[in-house]
């Protein structure tokens, strides 16, 4: 008797983690996606949220121009996105003049949400 009472317990629950795995594994699909192709001259942001120009690339390591004339090396890992500047992108730059990334935010999302 108590094993009917679980079972529907226990359908939810393998249904919420097949999802959850399935979701985690195309986040993680795009993520190598994107530094697969990486290339010198790109634009990205890193997880740290600095920006910078893409100089050199090896297999585990990107060297990144930061400011003129000053390169660093950072893990390829470390890069969360690129920054994107086309014309058909002109809506995402900022008062400021610079393009904003194309990874959208949590934060941001939610904060729409509630000012709708």
């Amino acid at each position: 008797m108590d094993l009917v009472a679980l079972l529907p317990l226990l359908v939810i629950l393998g249904a919420f983690m097949f999802f959850a795995s399935r979701r985690q594994k195309k986040a993680m699909q795009a993520t190598i996606d994107l530094h697969n192709s990486l290339k010198v001259g790109d634009r990205v942001h890193t997880t740290s949220g600095l920006q910078a120009e893409i100089k050199a690339i090896n297999d585990d390591d990107v060297q990144l121009e930061i400011a003129p004339g000053i390169v660093t090396t950072w893990m390829k890992l470390a890069v969360r996105d690129r920054i994107v500047e086309d014309d058909e992108f002109d809506d995402d730059i900022d008062d400021a003049g610079e393009p904003e990334s194309t990874a959208t935010e949590i934060t941001d999302q939610q904060d729409q949400n509630r000012l709708n």
